[in-house]
């Protein structure tokens, strides 16, 4: 990392459409004005900082393994209200409901455990909102064949309904669900824009929708009692 992550410093527009529209499911999708909310991998911290601005809550934190992007994220992005610190995802140093909500954007296709993940989301904030690639989607699906860098990191999409399954099993229950987006990160500028102009279409249509948009984004909380 040459002071920050190639989707956020320096990004092409292809990247700063797919990021907004994401940031937008997610304030569409779950309150944060006066909440305390925990970012779980939030890598040089441009998204939480972007959270934080955008939805108002009243404290943010952002967690993620990688120490020199926790020191890109504090030098760039921290604030009175907005802190980051080293941690592991499948194992936060966080007393349990210490967060109003938590953020796994982008993170659980990276990870080895992603359920553990999950998990720990769950025990540590009320409402958990997940942003991930469609797993429905046959772009994505034929990304994770064809790169390398996919292939190498053992990168994989999930379906809709196993990220659901997962929420069951852990002893919660999603509560809102959509899939977004259709800008292809990286893609020609010429090219962003015109998916972008159909994007707002495709979203509308059902069926069509779980099969071309790029992310799958719920919120999930915990069922009383679990």
């Amino acid at each position: 990392m040459t002071g920050g992550y190639r989707y956020t410093t320096g990004a092409p527009l292809s990247s700063c459409l797919a990021n907004r529209r994401m940031t937008d499911a997610v304030l569409g999708l779950v309150p944060l004005a006066g909440r305390t909310v925990i970012d779980i991998g939030c890598g040089d911290g441009a998204h939480s900082a972007e959270l934080a601005d955008r939805g108002r809550p009243s404290r943010m934190t952002g967690v993620d393994p990688a120490a020199e992007a926790i020191a890109v994220a504090r030098e760039r992005h921290g604030r009175e209200n907005v802190s980051f610190d080293v941690g592991d995802a499948c194992a936060l140093d966080v007393p349990d409901g210490a967060f109003d909500v938590a953020q796994l954007r982008g993170v659980l296709h990276h990870l080895d455990r992603p359920r553990q993940a999950l998990s720990e989301a769950l025990r540590v904030a009320d409402q958990v909102v997940v942003v991930e690639p469609n797993g429905y989607n046959p772009g994505v699906k034929l990304l994770e064949r064809a790169s390398r860098y996919h292939r190498e990191h053992g990168e994989r999409s999930y379906a809709s309904r196993t990220l659901n399954r997962w929420v069951r099993e852990l002893g919660g229950e999603v509560v809102a669900g959509r899939f977004v987006g259709f800008v292809a990160m990286f893609s020609p500028d010429p090219v962003a824009r015109a998916m972008k102009a159909a994007e707002g279409a495709l979203e509308r249509t059902p069926g069509v929708r779980a099969v071309g948009c790029g992310q799958y984004v719920f919120v999930a909380s915990r069922r009383a009692g679990a």
